[in-house]
């Protein structure tokens, strides 16, 4: 279990699938409050894909494996 802090809340995540990047800090998914994916990637840059995202998002790159793992795991 890891937790963060989130705007004077804390969330507890749980690791439901991760790659192994071989640094120690690779692209995981996460399970956060109920009902809610935290997802750690690449960041992409919106303007490199050509998109407009509001204040607070950003985009992050995953590989497919590994949202295919967490889907596994939360079926």
């Amino acid at each position: 279990m890891t937790r963060i802090a989130n705007d004077a809340r804390t969330t507890t995540l749980r690791t439901l699938a991760a790659t192994d990047c071989g640094t120690g800090s690779c692209p995981t998914v996460y399970e956060g409050d109920p009902g809610k994916i935290v997802v750690q990637g690449y960041i992409v840059s919106a303007a490199d894909a050509g998109i407009t995202l509001p204040a607070g998002e950003m985009l992050v790159e995953v590989p497919r494996r590994l949202l295919i793992d967490a889907l596994r795991t939360i079926s």
